[in-house]
């Protein structure tokens, strides 16, 4: 018999995330919400991305490694309200030995519509030192799967861009 663990992960391009709710206590007093509650929904969708490749909770029990984000770019581009579904699509736009650069679109789960953006640059950490350290080769391999998967996937225009205030 087959073992569940044994089997590969299949890398969707891009990831989906499973629908998440608004909670009403996240409801800022403009009557939407809250600017870090996006980064709460983005942060959970990475959560299941991380858990597919092998390297969520369990991997910072198993390996005492981590990973720390260093960079976040958040747009927003439309409201959400209390109870509002949401998904999220996690695109892994690169990869080194230590780092990934993911794309993250938070979507009215009902409607369609993008709500915000989030591109990341996350580090892999060896908990014992707190410092960078190489992905073990099968996790390395996990993430040149997925990282072959989405490149089929077009970059998204948003990836990359600098915050500025434009003149005209």
């Amino acid at each position: 018999m087959l073992d569940r663990r044994d089997l590969e992960p299949v890398f969707f391009a891009p990831f989906v995330s499973s629908v998440m709710r608004v909670e009403p206590a996240w409801i800022d007093y403009n009557g939407h919400l809250n600017m870090a509650y996006y980064n709460v929904l983005f942060d959970r969708a990475v959560d299941e991305a991380f858990a597919l490749l092998g390297i969520g909770p369990d991997y910072l029990k198993t390996r005492n490694c981590s990973f720390f984000t260093a960079e976040v770019h958040v747009r927003y581009l439309r409201e959400l309200h209390a109870a509002d579904p949401v998904r999220v699509t996690v695109q892994l736009l690169d990869c080194d030995a230590k780092r990934l650069h993911f794309f993250e679109q938070l979507f009215h789960a009902v409607e369609g519509w993008v709500s915000a953006t989030s591109e990341d640059i996350a580090l892999h950490v060896d908990m014992q030192n707190k410092k960078t350290a190489p992905f073990p080769p099968d996790v390395m391999a996990r993430l040149e799967q997925m990282k072959a998967s989405h490149a089929n996937l077009p970059r998204p225009e948003a990836a990359g861009r600098r915050i500025e205030m434009r003149r005209s």
